[in-house]
């Protein structure tokens, strides 16, 4: 333990220590080649467009980089390797794509892929606009927030053990310890294995993500509310207006495009859901979806790279769309603002 908060703590310190030499020395040496005192009139003025068109560089240079080795040449690469077979050497043309719309546990996991998109994206975005109006109009509202933001600093996996427990079943005879469970058998009905009950399981495991991400939905939808100007609450509530019709008639239509940004970007969490479900259930009980799928293509009983890298272009082609949609919705905010 004391060597990994060790190794944790010297990892900060190198990595923010090293940007910050990287961008000193990386300005302090431009100012060296490219001086703009101590140089004639028209040379500094030169010398200062240069450094205008170079310095931005600096900035987003290594970032470029990381990216294109760390995101294109792997989207590169898995493109590649979705067209080969299973040792990744063959080439099989559009066989994997074939394979892959015609294998039943593949559908299976586009349909509860669809089904988590149907319910998390709309309860994590309704609950957050509901928590952030109530919150704002209680003296403990923060407090609140903070408490339903506080599931998002903790990792899928760990929120999934936690929700273990709430799940956990015992055998007959047993002390049930999950809490699901103990309530259940204290209101006179009879214990479950709720993870493994086909169907209704994705349920269960989709209160998980809605859990952690409503907190974000809840802060972004705040700030929004916070940007309505009062002066429209104001002229609403003198025309008679009530509670009800001012949340859905004024407020709503008017953070409309920060509810939608909020809703693709938790669209797009799904589309990738991993942690939960291998967590949970491993993709038992019809409880598959496209991530874990590509996972246990991938990495399990003897791998198949070719399989794999195809689900995982499906999931980049079906991520695609709604990111780009939601980097343009983000932009007119902010040329809005």
């Amino acid at each position: 333990m004391t060597a990994q908060l060790f190794s944790a703590i010297l990892v900060i310190i190198v990595g923010v220590g090293g940007c910050v030499a990287y961008f000193w020395g990386a300005n302090r040496l431009l100012d060296l080649v490219l001086p703009a005192r101590g140089v004639s009139g028209a040379a500094a003025v030169d010398n200062l467009r240069r450094q205008g068109l170079i310095r931005p560089w600096l900035f987003i240079g290594p970032a470029l980089i990381i990216l294109i080795i760390y995101l294109i040449y792997p989207v590169v690469q898995t493109l590649i390797l979705s067209f080969h077979g299973k040792g990744g050497e063959n080439f099989v043309g559009l066989a994997n794509y074939q394979w892959a719309f015609g294998d039943r546990e593949f559908r299976n996991s586009i349909l509860n892929n669809l089904l988590w998109l149907a319910v998390v994206p709309a309860a994590c975005t309704f609950f957050g606009l509901i928590i952030a109006v109530l919150t704002d109009r209680i003296w403990w509202g923060t407090i609140a927030k903070s408490l339903i933001f506080l599931p998002l600093a903790i990792s899928f996996v760990g929120a999934s053990v936690i929700w273990k427990f709430v799940y956990e079943y015992r055998g007959d005879g047993q002390t049930q310890i999950g809490i699901l469970n103990a309530i259940v058998q204290g209101l006179g009905g009879q214990p479950q294995v709720w993870i493994s009950l086909p169907f209704w399981n994705n349920f269960f495991l989709m209160v998980i993500l809605i859990w952690i991400q409503t907190g974000f939905a809840m802060v972004i939808l705040s700030s929004a509310l916070r940007g309505i100007p009062e002066e429209t609450i104001e002229a609403a509530v003198i025309d008679g207006a009530n509670p009800f019709q001012i949340f859905w008639k004024i407020m709503v239509p008017q953070i409309w495009g920060t509810i939608a940004v909020v809703w693709t970007t938790i669209t797009i969490l799904v589309l990738k859901v991993f942690d939960i479900v291998l967590t949970m259930t491993n993709g038992q009980w019809n409880s598959q979806v496209l991530a874990n799928l590509m996972f246990d293509w991938m990495f399990r009983g003897g791998g198949d790279f070719g399989r794999g890298a195809t689900i995982a272009i499906v999931i980049m082609v079906a991520v695609l769309p709604i990111m780009i949609w939601n980097i343009r919705q983000a932009n007119k905010e902010m040329k809005g603002r």
